[in-house]
């Protein structure tokens, strides 16, 4: 793919978090139709509808630019981004939908590669691609559109944990700071290969392992970064404690941050959070770490305290580089207090 296409792509090329609060805020409510069970007010992953008492419905979609010049990796990356809103509601992946934003005049043969790495990802989550919409545009953007199903008592909320949960992380963080810093040349070959594994790896693997133990709540970190998303975990009534050096990350991300190559969706994040968050004795590039939007980034679970341990080494057996990262409080002054240890 050409560098052209790779300007500023994944969840970095995002409308940060504040802005969309601000609109969807003056939004009217909609509450005429009792089956709704999460919509756009909820700040959640998905929206879910209850079918019958047994069967919800999850909708979600997702698309956006290139951040890594092979076209076939980026299709993987941007449909395992999608997918994983449904996994972060706790459900199975039945359709998806592609959507394709393309320059007619270029090599077609660009989108069909796009399409391919869609497509396994969407095999491999045991979907089926349907379809999708196509749009004659300057850029190139590519997502998709997918519908799941869960059982509405087991659906996971992002906000409904519990205080004295764990807080267990799945995958590293750190790979928009290592995506931005390789389109300026600044990132080496196999620390760009990690960041591409971590974004092409589905989060189906870590929910199927999830189900079998006491989840409160979940979310996926995403765009808004892990203490954007962690901060809508919390909501008005919860506070947490998070453990920095437990934190899985990119040791790669860690110099490039000391070296300030830092992205601007991340200091959007760190506006959006603001007064939200305490720091204490946290490095700089970790604080960065911890404000970087992340593409197809991993499940942030709240357990049960007594079942962490279990669950986290299910996932570490299964090769996920996951750890217990926080635990859930109930409501201090500060939402969030970053701790070093």
């Amino acid at each position: 793919m050409e560098k052209l296409y790779c300007k500023g792509g994944g969840c970095t090329a995002k409308l940060g978090a504040g802005i969309l609060s601000h609109i969807l805020e003056r939004l009217p409510k909609q509450n005429f139709d009792k089956n709704l069970m999460v919509g756009f007010d909820a700040k959640d992953d998905a929206a879910v509808y209850k079918l019958t008492d047994d069967i919800a419905f999850v909708q979600t979609l997702d698309f956006f630019p290139p951040m890594v010049e092979d076209p076939y990796t980026f299709g993987q990356i941007a449909a395992a981004n999608a997918l994983s809103d449904i996994y972060a509601m706790g459900g199975e992946v039945k359709t998806a939908l592609n959507i394709v934003c393309f320059p007619q005049s270029s090599d077609l043969n660009i989108l069909g590669e796009i399409m391919r790495g869609g497509l396994e990802k969407v095999k491999e989550a045991g979907g089926v691609l349907a379809g999708g919409h196509s749009i004659d545009d300057t850029d190139v953007k590519y997502g998709l559109s997918v519908t799941g199903i869960v059982n509405p008592n087991k659906i996971y909320s992002n906000n409904t944990g519990k205080p004295g949960d764990s807080l267990i992380l799945t995958k590293r963080l750190g790979v928009g700071i290592i995506c931005t810093a390789a389109r300026i040349g600044e990132a080496d070959e196999n620390t760009l290969n990690e960041a591409v594994d971590s974004m092409k790896t589905l989060n189906k693997y870590a929910c199927d392992i999830s189900k079998k133990y006491d989840i409160h709540a979940c979310t996926d970190i995403t765009g808004f970064g892990f203490l954007g998303h962690l901060m809508e975990m919390m909501g008005d009534d919860k506070s947490c404690e998070v453990y920095a050096k437990q934190i899985p990350v990119f040791e790669a991300a860690k110099a490039l941050a000391d070296e300030f190559l830092i992205t601007a969706g991340g200091q959007r994040n760190r506006n959006y959070v603001g007064e939200n968050v305490i720091f204490e004795d946290v490095p700089f590039a970790m604080e960065e770490i911890l404000f970087d939007p992340q593409t197809s980034g991993g499940l942030l679970l709240a357990v049960r305290k007594e079942e962490a341990d279990a669950l986290l080494n299910e996932l570490k057996e299964a090769g996920m580089p996951a750890a217990i990262v926080g635990e859930i409080k109930t409501r201090e002054n500060t939402a969030i207090k970053v701790a070093d240890k």
